[in-house]
């Protein structure tokens, strides 16, 4: 396997059987929190540009190995999940943050998988842009729906 392959499929997690993107954005969630716990306020924005940058650099590979838009390729779930998190927001206890990851997670997969408000349109983007605009804009939506809630939780209590 070379290196851009490796990359694209976030170490071969894009080849497990089941749900490649699914594992790929959940093996997303402690590179995000670890982002933030080392570098609090940069570390998010930085893993989100590198997993940017990495599926456009790796993506051509994947189409090449397994043709247009590959199930295998989940760099671009990444990047997509780590921009639902990129003000961060980690409260650093255990239970608060759990919650906040689940809730962010599925809110980004749901905005991934069902491609509402014109996510499924990006897709069709040509080559390596359309593999990730997609994903961008479903963790553009998850991103609106998580500081919301966080909004109105805060504002209730």
């Amino acid at each position: 396997m070379n290196i851009r392959l490796a990359i694209g499929t976030l170490f071969g997690t894009g080849n497990l059987p089941i749900a490649p993107g699914t594992w790929g954005s959940l093996f997303t969630l402690p590179m995000i929190y670890a982002a933030e716990y080392f570098i609090p306020n940069l570390g998010i924005p930085l893993l989100f540009a590198a997993c940017f940058v990495l599926s456009l650099y790796s993506a051509s590979a994947a189409m090449k190995q397994y043709g247009q838009d590959p199930a295998q390729f989940v760099m671009d779930e990444c990047a997509g999940q780590s921009l639902v998190f990129i003000l961060g927001g980690f409260s650093f206890t255990f239970t608060g943050d759990v919650l906040l990851l689940v809730f962010g997670f599925l809110l980004f997969r749901f905005f991934d998988i069902l491609k509402p408000l014109g996510v499924d349109k990006l897709q069709n983007l040509p080559g390596e842009i359309g593999i990730l605009a997609d994903d961008l804009l479903a963790g553009v939506y998850a991103f609106i729906c998580l500081e919301g809630s966080i909004y109105l939780y805060q504002t209730l209590l």
